[in-house]
């Protein structure tokens, strides 16, 4: 049996992790915040640029989507390895190095001067962001105490938040001053910065003990985690919460700029409703600590759909509403699962890199599937069709999320 990482190190067994009020959990914190919003707002904000591209380089609304997809489709084959990597080189050396490589290719898609270069620019910047989330999760597991691990994962996923209301809001005023390029340098330094900022505020490991696996599992290891049916099933939790959440903000880019709203630049706008999902880890945190993790889940993702619905309606005032409520239900819910995954792996004494990897590969595999239907969609069959697609995800998920609570309290045979 692999012994666990920290083990025989005297002073990791007697150290129990960083704890809320301390310097280093403070610091820690800062870090990771930091990281997340950069990671989340270099990924998302050519979302709202969506249809500026489409005219920028003379293509089709669908195809357009393909901006985010490709990257959000490399990033998940990035996280097949990306789990074993942060084994083998460590938590904060790959967080650090994965902003940096991030910000400098989003830098280099500032300046393509063909669609082909673009996609081509943004598919290598999705695989050197997929080590930062990866990292990040198992790096929190280890590193902060048991007893303030959910606050702080909480937290940290209220810094990706920040940074998708930020890849949102930011893009549109910038597009107007300078275009495309200027939103593009602008969003890849805030990622420079951040990147820099890990250098300076992240504690060093002191749970993480080096691994080194043969070729074989770096390649295939994050395939075991989803063996665990439990695990299987929050990774199709994550799989339709993203995908529902990333169809309906490609697709409603769209919409503003249709009739009846036609709102040009205006409809930045409605991207306020983005920051209301700051505050909902820690709100669906509480509500876990009360229900349990389980019937918290399931709540949010009856949220999620109601956020669906609530889009649907034909004034701004509902879509701003909608988008509030699916933004809120949806962030509060991955703050949720991607707690739940890597606290069964421990639990289980599987690998929490892995599962973290497992998790997230099917987090970014819906974006990326169900963000270019959701755009296919808007095309041939208007907003109905974008609702009817995200709906019959948002089922999958609740589906998925009640299994995997009934298994969590079943009894080993």
């Amino acid at each position: 049996m692999r012994a666990a990482p920290g083990a025989g190190r005297s002073p990791a067994a007697a150290w129990h992790g960083h704890e809320v009020g301390t310097s280093a959990y403070r610091r820690l914190l800062a870090g990771l915040v930091a990281g997340g919003l950069a990671n989340f707002s270099l990924l998302y904000f050519v979302q709202p640029l969506l249809p500026l591209l489409a005219a920028h380089y003379g293509v089709t609304a669908s195809d357009s989507a393909h901006a985010l997809s490709a990257t959000t489709l490399t990033m998940a084959l990035g996280l097949l390895v990306a789990g074993p990597v942060a084994d083998r080189v460590g938590r904060v050396n790959l967080m650090r190095w994965s902003l940096v490589a991030s910000g400098l290719l989003g830098l280099a898609t500032a300046l393509a001067p063909s669609w082909e270069w673009l996609l081509a620019g943004r598919a290598l910047l999705g695989l050197s962001a997929a080590g930062f989330p990866v990292a990040a999760l198992a790096y929190l597991r280890e590193e902060v105490h048991g007893g303030s691990h959910l606050r702080a994962n909480a937290a940290y996923i209220a810094g990706t938040a920040i940074g998708g209301a930020t890849g949102r809001l930011l893009p549109g005023p910038l597009a107007e001053l300078g275009g495309w390029p200027a939103a593009a340098l602008v969003m890849s330094s805030i990622t420079l910065v951040a990147g820099a900022a890990l250098w300076l505020l992240l504690p060093g490991s002191r749970r993480f003990a080096p691994l080194s696996p043969p070729l074989r599992e770096v390649l295939l290891g994050v395939t075991r985690a989803p063996r665990d049916p439990v695990v299987a099933l929050l990774c199709v939790a994550a799989f339709a919460s993203n995908g529902t959440f990333v169809g309906v903000y490609n697709a409603i880019a769209f919409r503003l700029q249709a009739p009846p709203f036609a709102l040009g630049s205006a409809a930045a706008v409605l991207y306020l409703a983005y920051p209301v999902g700051i505050a909902a880890p820690l709100v669906l945190r509480r509500l876990a600590d009360r229900l349990g993790r389980g019937p918290a889940a399931a709540v949010a993702v009856v949220a999620v759909a109601a956020g669906v619905g609530l889009c649907s309606l034909a004034s701004l005032a509902g879509v701003f509403l909608g988008l509030g409520v699916l933004t809120f239900s949806f962030l509060g819910l991955h703050s949720l699962l991607s707690g739940w995954v890597v606290d069964r792996a421990r639990r289980r004494s599987a690998g929490t890199a892995q599962a973290s990897s497992a998790y997230l590969l099917a987090f970014y595999t819906g974006s990326t599937l169900a963000g270019a239907a959701a755009t296919r969609a808007w095309q041939s069959g208007g907003w109905p069709g974008v609702t009817i697609l995200c709906l019959a995800l948002s089922a999958a998920g609740l589906v998925a999320v009640v299994g995997a609570q009934r298994l969590e309290h079943q009894r080993p045979k």
